[in-house]
């Protein structure tokens, strides 16, 4: 008789999990309708016997095709990661299958069941929400996974894709100090994104290296888009101690910052320094052309791509994480403050 330890079947974690082997599979597929307690009694007893399922973790075989879900394509920041990921794909012979997911759409297909409805190799999945259960779902069906821009990491192996935020934030902070601005307003994205967070410690960071004290009042959060953008510096405007410039966090917001300074009269740069942050296409055509921040949005889908092939052949990733860097375009939008 073989000291060999037998290899664990789908029958066997079942009958330790106390379920029916179809609710295993149910599990291993990555489908919605298990119980979450018994996903995870399931999930627990897979990782405790190295379950790896017929195919040994990962489809026999592949596709060609790969899932892209986007939160939406109503923003142009969205258009040039498509441009990136298509690009890449298309040199390589994959497809792409575009899909638009809503973060608070709890109905199902929810994304991490795409790759199964589509046949697909793998997930770039943009600006959206992570979890270790959605993460070990792919997993256990043999999908690759990058995440571009994530509004977290749940585990630090995870592959991903940015741009250096934090020196993005530094960069155009400290262009508006050297103009001679001191009361600069910083808003930001959503306050529970990475990118977010590290655009304004960037901020925080410049001011606290030239002696200026950090305004608390002169923080704000909106969306990444022209309301956001439109609503805050609104609120900012309306303090008795106005800004003399503004980081929006976003040439979205900045768009927004514009139209809420002409509305109460102010001008682009003369009253009014403006600073975005992504060197969309419309920025140079923006009314006065904006400075802004520049991350490669189309470098950084093209990355994802390349990682994601990567993982699918079985290649292992230098590093999990990798950032772009960024660069501030300095336009026409920015000005010494106005005096007194």
């Amino acid at each position: 008789m073989s000291d060999q330890p037998s290899r664990p079947t789908l029958a066997l974690i079942a009958s330790e999990a106390g379920v029916s082997p179809a609710t295993v599979s149910k599990v291993l597929n990555g489908r919605t309708d298990v119980a979450p307690a018994t996903r995870e009694r399931v999930e627990e007893l897979l990782r405790s016997h190295n379950y790896a399922g017929p195919g040994g973790g990962r489809r026999a075989r592949r596709s060609g095709l790969i899932d892209l879900v986007l939160a939406g394509l109503d923003s142009p920041w969205a258009v040039e990661i498509l441009r990136g990921v298509e690009a890449e794909c298309a040199e390589r012979g994959i497809g792409v299958v575009v899909s638009l997911v809503r973060e608070d759409d709890a109905r199902p297909p929810s994304w991490q069941n795409l790759p199964a409805l589509h046949h697909s190799d793998g997930v770039i999945l943009v600006t959206s929400r992570m979890t270790r259960q959605q993460r070990r779902q792919l997993e256990r069906a043999g999908v690759g996974l990058v995440l571009v821009d994530p509004v977290n990491l749940p585990d630090a192996d995870i592959a991903s894709v940015g741009a250096t935020n934090w020196a993005g934030g530094l960069a155009a902070t400290e262009h508006l100090l050297e103009l001679g601005h001191r009361r600069i307003a910083m808003i930001g994205g959503p306050a529970d994104m990475l990118c977010t967070q590290a655009r304004v410690d960037g901020y925080r960071t410049a001011l606290e290296r030239a002696g200026v004290a950090v305004d608390r009042q002169l923080i704000r959060y909106g969306d990444f888009r022209h309301r956001g953008g439109f609503a805050r510096t609104r609120e900012l405007l309306a303090l008795p101690d106005r800004p003399t410039a503004i980081f929006a966090g976003s040439d979205e917001q900045a768009m927004g910052a514009y139209e809420a300074a002409r509305q109460a009269g102010l001008r682009v740069p003369e009253d009014l320094s403006v600073v975005g942050f992504d060197d969309l296409p419309t920025c140079e055509w923006m009314s006065p052309p904006l400075t802004t921040v520049r991350q490669p949005l189309e470098e950084m889908g093209r990355t994802a791509a390349s990682k994601l092939l990567q993982l699918l052949d079985g290649r292992p990733l230098l590093s999990p994480r990798v950032e772009l860097a960024t660069e501030l375009r300095v336009r026409h939008s920015t000005a010494p403050p106005p005096t007194a």
